[in-house]
């Protein structure tokens, strides 16, 4: 049985949610906390809360359209729908471009920590070694990919599980050698970099919560979409609270924040704090399932967002062939191409072309955010007139929370002008990125207008 784009429902239900819970966990938290909490002081719990109260919003919008109508592409086809072929068009091909350059990234992180456990073997054979194991993974079928997300999910949030119990024990002093020191999360001050570090924290953090709306994309592919969609939107406010604000706020009440490592993971230091014997191994142990989670996801996701661009004629048409398994074996491997090419600019040109390359979808995420919000705010409207029983899943006082939130996303954007050169630079690129789609679009739609049995208009 296939849907209507081609594919197979093969994902199960347990699958969906573990995509779910692990999508907003990445090796980011692991190690990136450690960085953000040094730059913040031990507001980085309240920048942390902001960034992802914002992706919760964003999330719930999401969930109301992928509820009311799913589809393979998700967003992309709600922002056509709903704002124009442009949006449709922009968004889809800045996504796909998001995911490319992280799995080239996760598969260079991941080599790094297998260099250091097997010196001996250059790094760019463990990144090509990851690529093509997950990009094998991903042509096997739908399930197959369905199975290792669960799998390496699952490491992930028992981590942050087992860190959570034995962190609040900890900070209760009912661990052993342990005192109450839940003081610390106001040593020095809870602002103690002073306000405007928080924004900063908070244009860091943000993009450590980009990852959820996959499951919205892998939904399409299980055999209860809506109920997949339904559950993964509910439930993604506690995820946050949980897994986030919960984890970063136990770090800097087990550790003086002054204490905490920046440069390597604060889990594994905590870890360590508790006894546990070989800590820094387990904890890069985990954050090595947390870079193969996230290139297995990206690999997934950047496939799906480009077979569903070339339904619109806005991918070639040789995208859209499938293998006996419905996997849509060309999408991948385009997908995978571009990884490959990145991975080997990261040993040749690492300061030019690799860090262009990563550097350039660096505010993609709040690109796609701000038109999920178009598109929610101009769906839900169409919907409430046409066909209200659609909404089974309705965004939160609507219509002002949705216009609220869609200026937030504008003002995370608007900061990264103002806290440091690498924002900025970040900043700067991903425009270079999102005018370069813009104009092909263009060259599309005069080209469609010239030649009707061309591309497909909208």
């Amino acid at each position: 049985m296939t849907t209507k784009s081609g594919l197979r429902p093969d994902l199960r239900q347990r699958h969906v949610r573990m995509i779910a819970l692990g999508g907003i966990i990445g090796a980011s938290l692991f190690i990136g906390s450690g960085a953000v909490i040094h730059t913040v002081g031990p507001a980085a719990v309240l920048s942390y809360a902001i960034g992802g109260l914002l992706v919760v919003l964003v999330m719930r919008m999401l969930g109301e359209m992928a509820t009311a109508a799913p589809s393979l592409g998700s967003f992309m086809e709600y922002a056509r729908d709903s704002l124009g072929g442009w949006a449709g068009f922009t968004i889809g091909w800045l996504y796909w471009y998001f995911w490319v350059g992280v799995v080239a990234f996760e598969a260079v992180a991941g080599a790094k920590i297998l260099q250091g456990w097997i010196p001996g073997v250059p790094q760019w054979v463990f990144s090509l070694a990851l690529m093509l194991l997950l990009t094998a993974t991903n042509l096997a079928s739908a399930r197959s990919f369905g199975e290792t997300e669960f799998w390496l999910a699952s490491i992930k949030v028992a981590t942050i599980v087992v860190f959570l119990l034995l962190g609040t024990l900890f900070v209760l002093g009912l661990w052993p050698d342990a005192h109450f020191s839940m003081s610390n999360i106001g040593l020095d001050g809870f602002v103690a970099n002073g306000p405007f570090s928080v924004v900063h924290g908070v244009v860091i953090v943000i993009f450590s919560y980009f990852g959820a709306e996959i499951v919205t994309i892998a939904a399409a592919e299980s055999d209860q979409p809506e109920t997949a969609v339904r559950k993964a939107t509910s439930t993604i406010v506690w995820r946050v609270i949980v897994f986030y604000v919960g984890s970063v706020a136990l770090l800097v009440m087990i550790t003086p924040w002054r204490e905490i490592p920046s440069e390597t993971s604060p889990f594994a230091a905590a870890f360590g704090r508790f006894g546990v014997p070989a800590a820094s191994t387990i904890v890069s142990a985990v954050v090595l399932t947390a870079a193969l989670s996230v290139l297995n996801s990206g690999l997934y996701t950047a496939s799906r967002m480009l077979f569903a661009l070339r339904r619109h004629g806005w991918a070639p048409g040789w995208i859209a062939d499938t293998n006996a398994r419905g996997v849509p074996w060309k999408a991948i491997l385009a997908s995978t191409s571009v990884g490959y090419v990145a991975v080997v600019m990261s040993y040749v040109s690492p300061d030019k072309i690799f860090y262009f390359i990563i550097n350039s979808a660096g505010a993609v995420a709040l690109f796609v955010y701000a038109i999920i919000c178009g598109s929610q705010i101009r769906m839900r409207r169409r919907l409430e007139a046409s066909e209200p029983e659609k909404l089974k899943l309705r965004m939160w006082g609507y219509p002002w929370l949705s216009w609220v939130t869609l200026v937030l996303t504008l003002v995370v954007v608007a900061s990264m002008l103002f806290v440091d050169e690498d924002a900025r630079a970040q900043l700067y690129l991903s425009l270079i990125s999102l005018a370069v789609i813009l104009g092909v679009y263009a060259l599309i739609r005069r080209r469609s207008r010239r030649a009707p049995t061309g591309i497909t208009r909208d």
